[in-house]
């Protein structure tokens, strides 16, 4: 899509601004950043600490704050909120989905139902009793099995793989390479090795959920796995069977959340975190970078560490282990120090030290 002045600005509902002599109403055909920008796109900035970058900026435009100081370089359109602003307006310019219509190379089962304005890929597969809602998009290569349900307006990208009687809400994304519905690491030990539990569970994620590239979100042993409404998951994350993730999580990649565990309504778990089986994560927790978390964190806490303790708590252990080479430098001063003084005080209580003699070497208080 393609904007001239007149409509970017009706679409921020803010004044046209008024151009200089020397400059032609700009077109805007997408959006980058501020060091990349072109002469057709358009650009934010939030802080007067920007200044410089957008003076250098090759932007049409850029989106400043009403109080952003007047520099030379792009035309500034000034608005409340420019991140916001900006974002909404980068909806305009996505691209086209690449799948459009049925392709002829799909494998769609007699007996799975498509409703209006669906659109499958080449070389995807929809098995028996497959149900998929208004306006989907199914990515070439894709699997849906057997009793797979998709709501409306949700889209799963090339080569993702959802299994038998996953559950899937409305738009809903799944992106290449994801798994939904695997087995769960489910075994015993028999006496003779390691015999494998059925995993007859299943998976339900609710709406607006966003699952990355090359997820895995395992079925449940008996009952459910559930992602809740809202939950945004990053790429390479492990969801184990029979977990519980709540609205609106936060989960950054390769992190994982191990078996029977339950993570409140709006935490925020960092890059490469590992949650034990059977922790509960209360709700708005935030769970910092590589933490093991063993146990349960209280609703609102900020942890981090292995295992993981209060964040304060942790940054002062690692100031003061940060100052452990200067004090074991320090220890090995004072012992010589405290060795020279010996010296000194046999000297000072027998005339002469007993290395000077040739005997044995004794402090004053050992030949008291």
């Amino acid at each position: 899509m393609v904007f001239d002045l007149p409509q970017l600005c009706a679409r921020l509902a803010v004044p046209v601004p008024t151009l200089g002599l020397a400059l032609a109403s700009p077109e805007f055909h997408g959006v980058n950043t501020l060091q990349l920008a072109g002469d057709t796109d358009l650009c934010f900035a939030e802080g007067a600490d920007q200044a410089d970058s957008v003076h250098r900026s090759g932007a049409a435009a850029v989106l400043v704050h009403e109080d952003f100081p007047a520099v030379g370089g792009p035309l500034l359109i000034r608005v409340a909120e420019p991140r916001t602003s900006f974002f909404l307006l980068a909806e305009s310019f996505r691209p086209d989905s690449e799948v459009q219509g049925i392709h002829p190379g799909a494998v769609i089962d007699a007996g799975a139902v498509l409703g209006e304005g669906v659109a499958v890929g080449a070389c995807a597969v929809l098995a028996a009793g497959v149900r998929v809602g208004p306006r989907c998009t199914i990515g070439p290569g894709a699997y849906l099995g057997p009793g797979v349900t998709l709501g409306a307006d949700c889209v799963v990208e090339a080569n993702a793989t959802l299994h038998r009687d996953t559950r899937v809400g409305e738009r809903c994304i799944v992106h290449s390479g994801a798994v939904l519905g695997g087995d769960g690491f489910g075994f015993r030990w028999d006496g003779q090795g390691h015999r494998k539990v059925p995993q007859l569970g299943w998976v339900v994620i609710e709406d607006d959920v966003d699952i990355g590239c090359n997820c895995c979100v395992d079925r449940a042993t008996l009952g459910e796995t559930r992602i809740r409404r809202g939950a945004k998951i990053d790429n390479l994350v492990q969801i184990a069977h029979n977990t519980d993730i709540g609205a609106h999580v936060i989960i950054a990649g390769q992190a994982g959340v191990a078996g029977s565990s339950r993570v409140g309504a709006g935490a925020v778990i960092g890059g490469q975190v590992a949650v034990s089986d059977h922790v509960e994560v209360g709700a708005g927790a935030r769970l910092g970078g590589q933490s093991g978390v063993t146990k349960a964190v209280p609703p609102g806490a900020a942890v981090f560490g292995t295992p993981a303790r209060p964040l304060k708590e942790t940054l002062r252990e690692l100031g003061a282990l940060a100052q452990l080479p200067g004090l074991l430098k320090q220890f090995k001063r004072q012992q010589q120090e405290l060795a020279d003084l010996r010296r000194r005080l046999d000297e000072l209580a027998g005339g002469a030290s007993p290395a000077q003699e040739g005997g044995p070497q004794m402090n004053a208080y050992e030949r008291k």
